[in-house]
């Protein structure tokens, strides 16, 4: 046998330790795989958390990493006055409820706080008492699954506001996405598992990837309340704005209110978050909402999500450059320019579908019949409720700034179209050109319309004090 010289011996060893030392390597990420895999999903026994609890600590003595970083949603401040920041609201809700109060959202564990305190729940003085029915609850609280099991959905959404007020005890929790013994995502609100079940999808046998999205579209979608308040998100159609209308004029023919100034029918877009997301370029390459808004965090060696639901930007090392491999700068700058784009946009908008209400009224006044105003109306409807899927579309030029804007455009040109109408009429009616009234800030638009905000302010303040008291409500502020 012929000697095996150094330097081949010397390669074999080498080489021989690096498999080694690779396969090692190997093994001891497995095993820390493994490791992380069984910390993630070592599920407490069979009842250790009664089937629809609604108090998030119970489960967070199982999942403390999870718990703690939900309760970290109280965090999350900003509640900045959407009136006081695009007074066109004001007056395009005139007549609504809307044009008094109108916030921007804060983190998860105060939505029941906000919903106590905002004007537009009202100060009902008897459990019976309006304006708000048992259906405003229905994203509010994770005593919603525990009271619908109860009281049957619809027992739940013909009760009132009032009337489930002290049955209300958490914000948004646990039992709201989770079974509380397999920690399988699940969907409780029954407005989805019905809309679902109207496309011909089955809300138990969806993917889990699906699931991580559609956990936020039990609440995050648009919506109205047919008979009996019974909650109904508008899908038969399809989830475009275009498709959701098409329901709300086969379905919902009753509208959500009529214009203080134009005397128009309205529909209202309550938040299509889900509808839009869908339309944008994550949704359509498979990325869910949870991926961007609830990240995988580790600590102390164990991998969890992270529930303290935000902006992806809050936390961009682990949401936008785990797939993109950019500088922070960047995305702020990407993101700031989508959203100057849409905004500019939606103000313009605004500027004409404000003016196209005054000028509707205004032909009302000289006689313009309801025959004579029918497509300009209808326009002008149709217009504003493809505004409000943007406006109040959360982190709309994130999701979908294509979209947005395709749907803002649309809206322009409806208004172009119903505003030369509108002109010729009232011109016919000696009523070109007209003046507009000043409603360039929220205080000179609410004055317009009569709401005395600080009158509703110091209503609500003592209905707080005293009758929110009495239920067994604690003041918050």
């Amino acid at each position: 046998m012929e000697k095996i010289n150094k330097k081949t011996l010397t390669i074999v060893i080498v080489a021989t330790a690096l498999v080694t030392a690779l396969l090692l390597m190997l093994v001891v990420s497995v095993s820390v795989r493994q490791t992380e895999s069984d910390l993630r999903f070592v599920l407490p026994e069979d009842g250790a958390i009664a089937p629809l609890e609604p108090d998030s600590s119970e489960w967070g003595r199982f999942y403390p990493q999870q718990y703690e970083s939900w309760k970290r949603t109280d965090q999350i401040v900003e509640h900045s006055d959407n009136l006081e920041v695009s007074p066109a609201n004001v007056i395009l809700f005139a007549g609504y409820a809307f044009s008094r109060d109108y916030n921007s959202p804060r983190g998860h564990q105060y939505a029941v706080t906000d919903i106590h305190n905002i004007l537009r729940t009202g100060t009902p003085q008897e459990k019976t008492d309006g304006p708000m029915p048992g259906t405003c609850w229905t994203c509010k609280s994770s005593d919603v699954p525990r009271l619908m099991d109860e009281l049957t959905p619809a027992g739940f959404y013909s009760s009132t506001w009032a009337e489930l007020g002290e049955e209300i005890n958490f914000s948004i929790g646990c039992a709201d996405c989770h079974d509380s013994n397999t920690m399988e995502l699940v969907i409780t609100r029954p407005a989805l598992q019905e809309a679902l079940a109207a496309q011909g999808r089955d809300h138990t046998k969806l993917s889990h990837q699906e699931k991580r999205s559609l956990v936020c579209a039990q609440c995050h979608v648009e919506y109205y309340f047919s008979e009996g308040a019974y909650l109904v998100f508008p899908w038969t159609q399809g989830r475009t704005v275009e498709e959701m209308q098409q329901h709300n004029e086969s379905r919902f023919t009753k509208r959500d209110w009529t214009h203080q100034i134009s005397g128009a029918r309205m529909w209202k877009s309550q938040h299509p978050d889900y509808e839009i997301f869908e339309l944008g370029i994550h949704a359509k390459n498979d990325v869910a909402c949870v991926d961007c808004h609830m990240p995988y965090s580790v600590e102390g060696g164990r991998k969890f999500t992270d529930h303290k639901v935000q902006s992806p930007l809050n936390n961009i090392a682990n949401t936008c450059q785990t797939c993109h491999r950019k500088e922070t700068g960047y995305f702020i700058s990407v993101l700031e320019q989508k959203k100057k784009a849409v905004l500019d946009t939606k103000s313009n908008l605004e500027d004409q579908l404000i003016k196209g209400h005054f000028e509707v009224g205004r032909a009302r006044e000289l006689g313009a019949t309801d025959e004579q105003l029918e497509s300009a109306v209808y326009g002008l409807v149709t217009a504003q409720w493809e505004w409000d899927n943007v406006s109040a579309s959360h982190g709309v030029y994130f999701h979908a700034t294509d979209e947005a804007l395709r749907i803002l455009a649309q809206g322009i040109d409806r208004m172009q179209k119903a505003r030369s109408e509108l002109q010729t009429i009232l011109t016919s009616l000696n009523g070109w050109p007209m003046e507009y009234p000043d409603v360039s800030t929220k205080e000179k638009a609410q004055a317009y319309l009569g709401i005395d905000v600080d009158a509703l302010r110091a209503a609500k303040n003592e209905w707080i004090n005293t009758t929110m008291t009495q239920w067994g409500w604690e003041q918050e502020f």
